[in-house]
């Protein structure tokens, strides 16, 4: 007898860690890869933050912690805001998360009830509309592109002709890398205070901007925005699935309850690395330099190479790319330049289902050589094709 799967498992997988699967496959069969499908750092969190970390734990527990995370790393967080952003924000509405992700999935829940609809730009994270959906949460597609640089604006939500119960906006986004100009962003914030919508601001590429661009934050300017933020991507702590959250007074009790019941906390030695990897300043800017030159050499290769148009990239570590005059199918493509060249990319149907079968995503996290090797691989290859 087969058992019912309930629905809301029947959501379309995460394109990108399939991907990464065929790529490992590969790999275990000996064949080269050069990763420019996930958007992980090549590099960890450094030698002596480790060092550090094994000495103050020795002998500890590692029990749990309270479900918003240890004090002194709330306040460390809150220290940030304060350093880089030059707002003020009260360690007590910053909430530890396990990742990003389990903070989306925290942030939908007390948001949002079922049958609510939510707009996200599309090209998007594809993980905001499978969670919504899987919460039985409407995500609302709002078509964006070069006309606004791939972000919703107040006059594209105006024309959207669908009542919003929440916006969701990524800067820098995810896949296009744009960064929403600060008049806009305040703009946006305006927007949804008047027409009572919650605005949830994704922030996890904070850090990692170019060419002089900063990305403006919700953390101290909306009083009813949640802001999520990550230490996967500038802090390069992917593995350690940590993150956090900027909350409304009113949510944080809500989130509190929710959290202990889904996670209990997050974990107790990535909430310690967390808290010190703010002092390794240098180590991570030295990142961010790498990626700029690793953007630098996707911008001038992949045009010659023979690839379309591309999103402006202000910050984070992606490409994205036009290849509607190589192909009408992105994913046949992109696993087609993976076996042939040993290349893997991300298909752009993964961000946007209506036209992301045109669109391919490169990311430049990894070593500026492989970079490198990328392009002369793909300039090879693509007119042999």
């Amino acid at each position: 007898m087969s058992l019912k799967i309930a629905r809301r498992g029947r959501i379309p997988p995460f394109i990108v860690m399939d991907v990464m699967q065929a790529a490992a496959q590969r790999e275990a069969a000996g064949e080269s890869v050069l990763h420019l499908e996930v958007g992980q750092p090549a590099t960890g969190v450094p030698a002596p933050l480790l060092a550090r970390l094994a000495e103050e734990g020795a002998g500890q527990a590692m029990g749990y912690t309270v479900a918003r995370g240890l004090p002194g790393l709330r306040r460390r967080i809150a220290r940030h805001y304060q350093e880089t952003q030059g707002v003020a924000v009260d360690p007590e509405r910053i909430f530890a998360t396990a990742g990003s992700s389990g903070g989306f999935v925290l942030a939908f829940l007390a948001a949002f009830e079922p049958g609510d609809k939510v707009g996200l730009a599309a090209p998007g994270y594809p993980a905001y509309r499978h969670i919504l959906t899987a919460l039985g949460v409407e995500p609302v597609a709002i078509p964006v592109g070069p006309e606004t640089r791939y972000q919703p604006t107040v006059e594209v939500l105006e024309n959207l002709g669908a009542r919003l119960d929440g916006l969701i906006v990524a800067s820098p986004a995810n896949p296009t890398g744009t960064v929403i100009p600060p008049a806009e962003f305040e703009a946006l914030i305006g927007w949804c205070e008047a027409n009572g919508v919650r605005l949830i601001s994704d922030e996890i590429y904070h850090g990692i901007t170019y060419d002089g661009v900063r990305a403006p934050t919700a953390a101290g300017r909306a009083d009813d925005a949640v802001v999520v933020n990550s230490f996967s991507k500038y802090f390069c702590m992917t593995g350690w699935r940590l993150g956090w959250l900027v909350l409304p007074e009113d949510m944080v009790r809500p989130v509190e309850c929710l959290a202990q019941n889904l996670f209990i906390s997050p974990p107790t030695l990535s909430q310690k690395a967390g808290e010190l990897i703010f002092e390794e300043t240098d180590y991570l800017e030295a990142n961010v330099k790498r990626y700029a030159a690793n953007r630098k050499v996707l911008l001038e290769g992949l045009p010659k190479a023979g690839f379309g148009a591309m999103a402006p990239a202000d910050g984070a570590f992606y490409i994205y790319t036009e290849v509607a005059h190589l192909t009408d199918d992105s994913v046949a493509f992109c696993q087609r330049m993976l076996a042939e060249t040993g290349v893997a990319a991300t298909p752009g149907l993964d961000f946007d289902g209506a036209r992301g079968h045109r669109f391919v995503r490169f990311s430049f996290a990894g070593q500026t050589a492989d970079m490198e090797q990328a392009v002369a691989r793909l300039t090879d290859w693509l007119p042999k094709r």
